[in-house]
């Protein structure tokens, strides 16, 4: 009988990675052949609604209902994306979706109606959000430039005013958001 072979850890851990970078190439390789059978439908789809509309008038919404096994919508942006799209190479690594959106093709949302509900967040914590995002794109980008953080500076200090008695009258929660610094804030938002 044979002793049970034990698998290192760092062979087990690169086994698995490459066996996620072969999944990720062949998602992508799926991906992007949805993307040209989309287009390539929608090439035979606007030649269709012209041989209909010549032969039958007005009844391209009733060949679609009869022949074609999609939504009427997904037609309508199959030959959308046939219309706009001369050479899909541009559009290497993306899905379906990314493209559509790159085209300002509308899209049906991916959660259905038998999908959980998901609640929005309260109206506070949106706008906190966004905020938060706006105020890292700030620091990214005028790090170097003194003039625009002190606009920027100017510009919340009457928002830090008001938010200020909120985290002064009771201590903060014992969690920390990786969103937000560890230090204790000396200037507004640490502008």
């Amino acid at each position: 009988m044979n002793a049970p072979t034990t698998l290192i850890p760092a062979d087990e851990i690169n086994r698995l990675h490459d066996d996620v970078v072969r999944q990720c190439a062949d998602s992508q390789k799926c991906l992007h052949a949805a993307l040209v059978a989309a287009w390539k439908a929608g090439q035979l789809l606007l030649a269709e609604q012209t041989r209909v509309r010549r032969s039958m008038g007005g009844a391209w919404g009733l060949w679609l209902d009869e022949k074609f096994r999609g939504s009427r919508r997904t037609a309508q942006n199959y030959m959308r994306l046939a219309e706009n799209v001369k050479d899909l190479a541009e559009f290497e690594g993306l899905n379906l979706r990314q493209v559509y959106l790159r085209l300002g093709i509308a899209t049906e949302p991916k959660s259905r109606s038998n999908s959980p509900r998901v609640e929005t967040l309260p109206t506070h914590v949106r706008l906190a959000n966004k905020l938060l995002e706006a105020l890292s794109d700030c620091e990214r980008k005028d790090k170097s430039n003194p003039e625009q953080r002190a606009v920027v500076r100017k510009d919340l200090l009457a928002l830090y005013e008001r938010l200020q008695r909120f985290f002064e009258a009771e201590p903060l929660p014992k969690f920390h958001s990786p969103m937000l610094p560890k230090k204790t804030y000396v200037e507004p938002f640490g502008l």
